[in-house]
């Protein structure tokens, strides 16, 4: 499987254009044409270091396997990231956009394999259902990712990405369950309702 990454300036102008329908942080620009096309390339050269092995681990975790040959996953000025289309925007922290990217792609993997979850996420929501929708559906995620981080970057990284996402109520409390359970164990428990499928 293999990341294609892709500036298309018709994708981009949605962005832009809804960008400025809302009221952003004062002195904030959107980013030019050749800002994100410059910031689309630094991206792909990181990638290209890591990225093999990151999308082999994926697999290798979860023990699915990646679907489709090659993905896409375009650049933007400015946007919440996203699993589908894969979309990143750009970033000031390099390391932070290759770690956001990591975490779309754990929901891809999932995406390309909807067809054998329908016992994980019934389990997800029988278990813990007393958590917002968007929390139960990280605690995976973020379970997956803590390996990804201990395995390639280190506890440091990982603290720092966690950081970052105790900003959103509902991604802080998807990271205290991880921790409190254990990423090893969540990793386990999901394979486990996998291996029959």
């Amino acid at each position: 499987m293999k990341i294609i990454f892709k500036y298309s300036w018709i994708y981009d102008d949605q962005f832009r254009q809804g960008h400025k329908s809302v009221k952003s942080k004062p002195g904030y620009k959107y980013p030019s044409q050749k800002e994100i096309i410059k910031f689309k390339k630094e991206l792909e050269g990181l990638w290209q270091k890591d990225g093999t092995k990151i999308l082999e681990e994926l697999s290798d975790i979860t023990g699915l396997k990646w679907k489709e040959e090659k993905i896409t996953c375009y650049i933007v000025g400015w946007a919440m990231p996203f699993s589908d289309p894969l979309t990143i925007p750009v970033y000031k922290d390099l390391e932070g956009a290759f770690d956001t990217l990591t975490h779309e792609l754990v929901h891809q993997l999932f995406i390309q394999n909807e067809d054998r979850g329908n016992d994980y996420w019934k389990y997800i929501n029988e278990n813990y259902k007393k958590l917002p929708f968007n929390t139960r559906i990280h605690i995976p995620v973020h379970a997956i990712h803590e390996a990804i981080f201990m395995k390639f970057f280190g506890k440091e990284r990982l603290d720092k990405e966690i950081k970052i996402m105790s900003a959103y109520e509902e991604y802080k409390k998807s990271w205290e369950t991880v921790k409190k359970e254990g990423y090893k164990t969540i990793i386990k428990k999901f394979r486990e309702e996998f291996k029959s499928l």
